[in-house]
């Protein structure tokens, strides 16, 4: 099975995207991450729930977990305020990490094999330069295990 056969359309946001909009479509369709785009469409690098988590989650509670106690719930009404006026560019880390994509021909196994050695959830299937769509996780389980 090949990587195009695995393929499903998925939503993709662009570097200079607002933040809250790229957070709110995560959200609203339970994603583990966005494709992020570079200016000419070319994927740029995946952006992680867990990234828009880490923004918004204070570095002082981060530290020290033991601390989220001290935040009540209006913290949590808090959270599209801290989104709001930022781009998609800055959630992502500052440190450019490998891209998560594979190639359209690559094998189910050369999909797994890139998304375990990077614990990504999801990759981007490249055809040349043109974005198929992505494949998750649960996605190749389903074509491995099926």
């Amino acid at each position: 099975m090949r990587a195009r056969s695995m393929v499903e359309e998925y939503p993709v946001t662009s570097l200079d995207s607002d933040a809250l909009a790229a957070a709110r479509l995560l959200a609203t369709h339970r994603l583990p991450g966005l494709v992020v785009t570079d200016g000419s469409g070319r994927p740029h690098s995946i952006l992680g729930a867990s990234q828009v988590v880490r923004f918004i989650v204070p570095k002082y509670v981060q530290d020290d977990p033991s601390l989220a106690g001290v935040l009540d719930e209006q913290f949590a009404d808090k959270v599209a305020n801290k989104l709001s006026g930022h781009s998609v560019r800055e959630l992502l880390p500052k440190e450019t990490a490998e891209l998560a994509v594979v190639d359209a021909d690559d094998t189910v196994i050369e999909v797994a094999a890139i998304m375990a050695r990077m614990r990504c959830p999801l990759v981007a299937v490249l055809d040349g330069d043109s974005v198929l769509g992505v494949i998750t996780a649960s996605r190749l389980l389903e074509k491995a295990l099926g």
